[in-house]
């Protein structure tokens, strides 16, 4: 079988600080070297897409050497960090900007989604602007009409259909964008991290509608995304970027992981004056369990959640923890007297853990709450409380997830006390 797309040695150089290609000089050296048969001289001065470095050249390469194939029906996730040359190959793939060096193959129509409003003439409306974009996929007014119903419904706003585009939400445009590049039956469809301005609920619809058309219509799906478990729910195959350049490419558990592994493993620090004179929580952190620090959750494993708790006046202190889904929804919830866990001893400083273990669920992300009260107060009212103080993305060892399981658990958890202070 023949990749429907197959990029080869792919560069994209951009100069810093300027519009255009700079100066009257550097032009005239590019086409001297040009006419000669030679290759442009400024392209052997540009330096890795390292957005926290200073320049000294004032070229950068945003891609550097990208070599790929897609294959027919392939959901290809795209993971890296801000600036590490995800959209710009989005951008390039959609034919939005042109590569310095090296070609791409293509055998397909592309549909992409790359920012708010990209492909919208904001005069027009949005009705006016499915048949544009449409039209630029080369299908027919009949074509269209057959689609228009189940775009305006996916997109939940007929009531705006008939008004301009300016005059629509970051959200609104969204959803009707998405809509379109999805109904629209190009054989290749680009997403890129945009999903994320939308809500928790169309965020959820849209990997539905992707998981679909890819499985369904065997369509290709490109899709770049932070989110790990999204990633890990709709693609079949994934790739790393890292200042420009391809770091790994196959199992998308494993690009996770990689990934992840390269992040920073803190996770949660607070800083109080030195007169502060409350407990506090000084930092919290998720470790697998023989305490390396992970920047995700395995369902099915056993996890650990450390506290290191400031308490100067030595109380005797409880710790509250409870896991939430992006909807509201408390999953779990720990406390010392649902687990039958004494308070902790009275000592200035506390390594608290509570391990678990998260059972199969639902849910991509979890945002953790995380407190602590005085042992003997009026319903052991909170000291410290801190809401979303963490945010961590869940894997799920099965790829299907079960449509009936509703994502409340109790895990099986036990609190240990560690002698090191």
């Amino acid at each position: 079988m023949q990749p429907i797309i197959k990029i080869e040695n792919l560069s994209k150089m951009y100069r810093l600080g300027v519009i255009g290609t700079g100066t009257i000089s550097h032009d005239l050296n590019r086409w001297w070297h040009k006419v000669r048969g030679k290759e442009d001289p400024y392209l052997k001065i540009g330096e890795a897409n390292v957005s926290s470095s200073k320049s000294d050249s004032g070229y950068v390469w945003a891609l550097k050497d990208i070599s790929l194939e897609v294959m027919p029906g392939e959901v290809l996730g795209i993971i890296g960090k801000n600036g590490a040359g995800k959209s710009t190959l989005l951008k390039i793939l959609s034919r939005v900007t042109g590569p310095t060096t090296g070609k791409i193959s293509y055998r397909g129509r592309i549909g992409s989604l790359l920012e708010v409003g990209t492909g919208f003439h904001g005069e027009l409306t949005g009705r006016e602007n499915i048949f544009l974009n449409g039209a630029i996929l080369g299908m027919t007014k009949a074509e269209i009409r057959s689609k228009m119903d189940e775009i305006v419904n996916f997109a939940g706003i007929e009531r705006y259909i008939d008004t301009p585009v300016k005059r629509y939400s970051s959200g609104m445009k969204v959803r009707l964008g998405f809509a379109v590049a999805a109904h629209l039956e190009p054989e290749i469809l680009v997403v890129d991290e945009v999903l994320a301005v939308g809500d928790a609920e169309f965020q959820k619809k849209a990997i539905g509608k992707m998981q679909d058309i890819s499985s369904n219509e065997g369509r290709t799906i490109l899709f770049v995304s932070h989110n790990m478990g999204s990633i890990q729910k709709l693609c079949s195959k994934s790739v790393i970027l890292e200042n420009g350049q391809i770091i790994y490419s196959g199992d998308v558990i494993q690009s996770i992981k990689t990934y992840n592994d390269s992040k920073s493993k803190e996770i949660y620090q607070t800083e109080r004056k030195e007169n502060f004179s409350k407990p506090y929580i000084l930092k919290a952190w998720f470790t697998d369990e023989i305490d390396k620090k992970i920047d995700y959750l395995v369902s099915g494993e056993n996890l650990k959640l450390h506290f290191e708790i400031s308490n100067s006046q030595k109380d005797e202190l409880e710790v509250q923890l409870s896991f939430w889904d992006g909807f509201g929804n408390m999953l779990w919830n720990f406390t010392h007297q649902s687990y039958n866990t004494p308070p902790l001893p009275p000592q200035e400083k506390l390594h608290v853990s509570i391990s678990f273990n998260i059972p199969y669920i639902i849910v991509d992300e979890i945002f953790v709450h995380i407190g602590i009260s005085a042992k003997g107060e009026t319903a052991y009212g909170m000291i410290e409380n801190n809401i979303n103080a963490l945010s961590i993305n869940v894997l799920n060892k099965e790829k299907e997830l079960s449509k009936n399981f509703f994502g409340i658990f109790k895990a099986q958890a036990t609190l240990k006390l560690h002698e090191d202070f």
